[in-house]
């Protein structure tokens, strides 16, 4: 039969060091024992309730579940903190954030920034990441859209789009369920390049062609087998391709890798592969224009 410590200390091992008071008691060591422990250095009181096993010696995700565990039942990692856990935003403050439920949580510590929302977090925008509760990739950019400047948003934005996080479902219903939030507009505003991404292949096609036909550029194939790969356009006499990308089908690492190994094929089978983004398709369809136009010269 597994003894209390044993058990103490594989929770530990699970969550980067730390128990709570209430993980001790789970465990059956009461708060005698836990006493004990505190004066024989077998535990480490970090903040009111949550210790650390062994030594104070915490990694930053340690410290982090710590100010989490401190604040109570429901409280999540937030803000600029969890944009640092979960690799949108490169850095994280001194002070912890944690939002806690609405009316709940004790006064702010030193190392504690507690934010207390007008309404609880709703279920869709907890998350768990490496066993710390933290707020959802839309609840976290909308948190830190209120705080970091236009460019740090943006780039934050585009983080999640490359570490396959983006879900714009989602943040459209999370800046649905707090119009009024500090960061909403600025928000709002950033997801409006991603908004022109979202269009099926059958409309960018007719969009295409209609560009081609506007600006008098010969018909190209669609969705046509070229060694082996299926490309978007194709000028098969002038051995041209092009791509159209958008963030829904080529916004991942793996998707932007496997683009970039096609293009490497068509290359070395004697092809030129021109890439525009739906957003210059659509936005700026002239420049694109040009830019076929002169490619299919040199071509011939």
């Amino acid at each position: 039969m597994d003894s209390p410590d044993r058990r103490v200390a594989e929770l530990a091992a699970q969550q980067h060091g730390v128990v709570s008071l209430a993980d001790l008691a789970e465990a059956g060591v009461g708060r005698g024992a836990v006493a004990l422990r505190v004066r024989n250095g077998r535990l480490h009181r970090i903040h009111r309730g949550v210790y650390a096993l062994g030594h104070r010696k915490l990694t930053r995700e340690g410290r982090w579940l710590a100010a989490v565990l401190a604040c109570g039942d429901g409280a999540l990692l937030s803000h600029r903190c969890a944009a640092a856990h979960i690799g949108l935003h490169p850095s994280s403050p001194t002070r912890i954030d944690v939002t806690v439920p609405s009316r709940a949580g004790r006064a702010p510590r030193t190392i504690i920034r507690v934010h207390r929302p007008r309404a609880p977090v709703p279920k869709a925008e907890q998350w768990e990441s490496d066993a710390i509760p933290v707020t959802s990739p839309s609840r976290t950019l909308l948190d830190i859209a209120g705080i970091v400047s236009p460019a740090s948003l943006a780039r934050a934005v585009e983080r999640s789009v490359k570490l396959n996080l983006f879900d714009l479902r989602a943040m459209e219903l999370t800046l649905a369920q707090h119009p009024r939030s500090r960061g909403a507009a600025q928000l709002r505003s950033v997801l409006d390049t991603y908004r022109d991404d979202v269009l099926t292949r059958s409309t960018l096609e007719v969009l295409f062609l209609g560009l081609c036909a506007e600006h008098g550029i010969p018909p190209p194939a669609m969705n046509t087998l070229v060694e082996g790969e299926e490309v978007d356009f194709l000028w098969r006499a002038e051995r041209i391709v092009v791509e159209t990308d958008g963030h829904g089908d080529h916004g991942t690492r793996a998707a932007f890798e496997s683009d970039r190994a096609k293009d490497a094929r068509l290359v070395v089978a004697g092809y030129r592969v021109v890439r525009f983004t739906h957003r210059q398709v659509t936005r700026d369809p002239a420049k694109v224009a040009d830019t076929v136009r002169a490619v299919l010269s040199g071509a011939r």
